[in-house]
């Protein structure tokens, strides 16, 4: 599985259709929808996007998305094509492959429906020249981090949640990942921010926790604030990151990317972080928060991809719905 700073050839993406992403309202459905359209017209300025859109909101979705987004129908229960969607691989001669991981609504959450979503893999990956790679692996491409050259970041909460894969081992886990997008290097981290491990969140998803920018490099979530229970997680991960080495031996220069001052919505301890960002070609789409610390995270993306124009997309109504701007895109690398 290449970097996701490798060239790529498009962006996937999904439109909110139903359910607890679209929310109960005209106005919750118009935020959703306005959001994930602002990330999909920033990105088609540098690269092509094709949105995955549910044959009911053809008009709906062309009403928001720029034109020069390609839009595609398959029925669709959510809008979160990380996950959903499949993880490409190129092989040694530069082909392109797809994996299709077994989805179940994030370990079978009772608020999620995932009938429809479970079959945009094959969907998405039949409509490219990728050879399909099934998965027997209940597995999401958020819950995996690569950098290109073997190392893949997990968490133990996603990959061994007794609701994706029970009875699972570290050993079963880490073969099926090295079959299928080639990791030679599987670093667990013990879990992921708190707010993603309650009751709307995924239990635990690597790509809001840190991330590799190139090789040798990761960039972790850093919640600064003792009164916030992110505290002691980054605590953790910095710890962990500083004690391990990649695929090829290296120790990590380890990045800590503050988290947004704010601490709380409505709902609690919030879980807004910088670290969910996508890395596309001549550009990174990132997480801004209306908050005091959005410059920095923007500096330090900055420093992270040299090269790269940081664009960012204000993305509370993303994180109100249980992600972030990683958690609605997924890449296709440039087959050889």
């Amino acid at each position: 599985m290449p970097a996701e700073t490798a060239e790529q050839s498009r962006l996937w993406m999904a439109f909110p259709h139903e359910g607890y992403t679209l929310g109960e309202t005209e106005d919750d459905a118009h935020a959703a929808r306005t959001t994930w359209a602002a990330v999909a017209n920033a990105a088609v300025a540098f690269e092509p996007v094709t949105m995955v859109v549910d044959p009911a909101d053809t008009e709906i979705a062309a009403r928001y998305l720029d034109p020069r987004v390609e839009v595609v129908t398959a029925e669709l229960n959510d809008a979160w094509m990380r996950d959903i969607g499949p993880s490409f691989v190129l092989d040694s001669e530069g082909r392109l492959g797809a994996v299709d991981w077994v989805f179940n609504g994030w370990g079978g959450q009772d608020w999620a429906a995932w009938d429809k979503d479970s079959k945009i893999g094959s969907f998405v990956a039949g409509q490219t020249p990728a050879q399909l790679i099934s998965s027997a692996l209940v597995n999401e491409g958020g819950g995996i981090h690569v950098d290109g050259e073997g190392t893949v970041l997990v968490t133990e909460t996603v990959q061994l949640d007794p609701g994706r894969n029970p009875g699972a081992t570290k050993e079963q886990v880490e073969a099926e990942l090295a079959r299928t997008i080639g990791a030679t290097k599987v670093i667990w981290l013990p879990r992921g921010l708190t707010r993603d491990s309650e009751e709307f969140g995924t239990r635990g998803h690597v790509d809001i926790v840190a991330v590799m920018p190139s090789p040798g490099t990761v960039l972790v979530h850093h919640q600064e604030n003792p009164e916030h229970p992110d505290y002691q997680v980054s605590q953790e991960i910095l710890a962990l990151f500083k004690d391990s080495t990649d695929a090829a031996g290296r120790p990590f220069t380890v990045i800590p990317v503050p988290a947004p001052a704010t601490l709380t919505d409505e709902e609690g301890f919030v879980d807004y972080s910088y670290i969910n960002h996508v890395a596309i070609n001549g550009a990174v789409i990132a997480c801004s928060f209306n908050d005091e610390h959005d410059a920095r995270a923007v500096e330090a993306l900055a420093a992270a991809y040299p090269g790269r124009e940081i664009v960012t997309v204000d993305a509370r109504e993303l994180f109100a719905r249980g992600g972030g701007i990683h958690c609605i895109t997924q890449q296709q690398p440039l087959a050889g």
